[in-house]
C-alpha cells in the first residue's frame, strides 16, 4: 500500500516537528500560519506533548523558551507582524543561548498588511531584527517535502548549536498540497541536545572548557543556573566585564560562522556552459525553474542557484555559482531585500538584474523569461 498522500506544506511543517522530537508548542493564530498550530494541537497529544494557545505572540515565544530550558524541544509559529512581536525574546534566545523553532509562513505588509496573501518581506527581519549583534540560522525550503526534512533540520541546529532556528516560508508554499511520501523514521537522523558529564556542584550553564557549544542541563533534573539577556559570565550572571562580554559575543558568533558546514545547505542546478543565472529561494524559485525548462526548450541554458540556508548568507557559494555567468537575474516577492546581497559579493563583476513584486502575487515565468530574453 503506498504510504503517498496529498499533504499541505503548513502540515509537512508539523510532522516534520513531531518527528524531529518536538513536544512542546506555543502560538497564537495568524494567517497563513494558523494550519500548523491547529495541526500540532491534534498531533502533540498523541505522543505525549503539549500544545498552548497563548494570549500573544510575544507570550508564545517566551513560552518556547521557558519550554525548552525545561529539556523539551519547543517550536512556534506565526507570520510576519507576529514575527515582529517576537523579536525581543528571540533575541533573548539568543543570548541566552536557547535551542528553539520559530516558523514564519510570510505575507505581506507593513501592519496586517496581506494575510492571505505571499510575500518574501521578512527576509532582512529574520537577520537583523533584534537588537545588537548576532549571527541566526534562517532556512528557507520551496517544496511540501522540503518542508518536512528542513523542519527536521532546523530542529538539529537548534539542539547542536544551542541556538534559535527559523524556518521562513511563505503563504503559497505553506498552503500549497503537493504529493509527500513520509519517510521511515529510522531513516531519519534526528540530533538531540549534548547533555553535560558534569555534576550540579560543578556545572556552568556557559562554560566555555565544554567547547564552543556549552552542554545546557535541563531545568528539574538537579542543575540550578541562572538565565538572563543581559551580557553573563560562565554563570550564567549578568557581567559588563570587557573580557567576560568579548569571550561571550566571540563565542557566539564562532559556534555558527564556525560550523558552516553543517550549516550551509544550497541546490545548484549549473551545467557549466549558461551565461545567465537566477538566484531564487521560496515560492521564486518554483516559477524560476518552470522559466529555467522553458527556456532549454528554446535552447538556452539558464543556470539556477536556489539558497535553502539564506542566513548565514552562502557567498561562498554564491562566488563559485557566479563563475563564467554573465548575469544573475534575482526575482523575490519583495522590493529587493536579497539582491543587496547579492551585489555585496558580487560586487560590479557580473550584471545583477533584480525581479521584484510586492503586490501579493506571484512572479511568473513569463516574466522571467522576458527579464532574461529582452535584457
Amino acid at each position: 500500500m503506498s504510504n503517498v498522500k496529498l499533504v499541505q506544506g503548513d502540515v509537512a511543517c508539523a510532522i516534520g516537528a513531531i518527528d524531529a522530537g518536538c513536544r512542546f508548542f506555543a502560538g497564537y493564530p495568524i494567517t497563513p500560519a494558523s494550519d500548523i498550530a491547529e495541526e500540532m494541537s491534534k498531533r502533540l497529544p498523541m505522543v505525549g506533548g503539549k500544545f498552548i494557545q497563548m494570549e500573544d505572540e510575544i507570550a508564545s515565544m517566551a513560552a518556547i523558551i521557558g519550554g525548552s530550558l525545561a529539556g523539551a524541544k519547543s517550536m512556534t509559529a506565526t507570520s510576519g507582524p507576529g514575527f515582529s512581536l517576537k523579536q525581543e525574546n528571540l533575541g533573548f534566545a539568543i543570548m541566552a543561548e536557547v535551542p528553539t523553532v520559530i516558523v514564519n509562513v510570510q505575507r505581506g505588509g507593513p501592519s496586517t498588511g496581506l494575510p492571505t496573501l505571499p510575500s518574501q518581506s521578512d527576509m532582512m527581519q529574520a537577520r537583523w531584527g533584534t537588537h545588537g549583534d548576532h549571527e541566526i540560522i534562517a532556512i528557507i525550503p520551496y517544496t511540501v517535502e522540503e518542508v518536512y526534512y528542513e523542519t527536521i533540520r532546523a530542529f538539529n541546529l537548534a539542539e547542536m548549536l544551542r541556538t534559535p532556528v527559523i524556518l521562513l516560508m511563505d503563504e503559497v508554499i505553506g498552503h500549497m498540497s503537493e504529493n509527500f511520501e513520509k519517510p521511515d523514521k529510522n531513516d531519519i537522523e534526528i540530533i538531540d541536545r549534548k547533555m553535560t558529564t558534569k555534576n550540579p556542584d560543578e556545572y556552568f550553564p556557559y562554560d566555555e572548557s565544554e567547547g564552543l557549544v556549552p552542554p545546557l542541563a535541563p531545568f528539574g533534573t538537579g542543575y540550578r543556573y541562572h538565565v538572563t539577556g543581559l551580557a553573563h559570565d560562565k554563570t550564567g550572571f549578568p557581567s559588563t566585564r570587557e573580557e567576560s562580554v568579548k569571550h561571550l559575543m566571540n563565542r557566539m558568533r564562532d559556534k555558527i560562522l564556525k560550523n558552516r558546514e553543517l550549516i550551509d545547505k544550497c541546490d545548484i542546478r549549473k551545467e557549466g556552459n549558461e551565461e545567465i543565472g537566477i538566484f531564487a529561494y521560496g515560492s521564486s524559485a518554483r516559477t524560476s525553474i518552470a522559466a529555467i525548462r522553458a527556456l532549454k526548450e528554446r535552447g538556452m541554458n539558464v543556470a539556477l542557484m536556489r539558497p535553502i540556508t539564506i542566513w548565514p548568507f552562502p557567498e561562498k557559494q554564491l562566488k563559485e555559482f557566479a563563475n563564467g555567468l554573465k548575469k544573475i537575474v534575482v526575482p523575490e516577492l519583495n522590493f529587493g531585500q536579497i539582491v543587496g546581497e547579492v551585489r555585496k559579493y558580487l560586487g560590479d563583476d557580473i550584471e545583477i538584474v533584480p525581479i521584484n513584486k510586492y503586490t501579493g502575487r506571484l512572479i511568473t515565468p513569463d516574466e522571467i523569461i522576458n527579464k532574461i530574453v529582452e535584457g
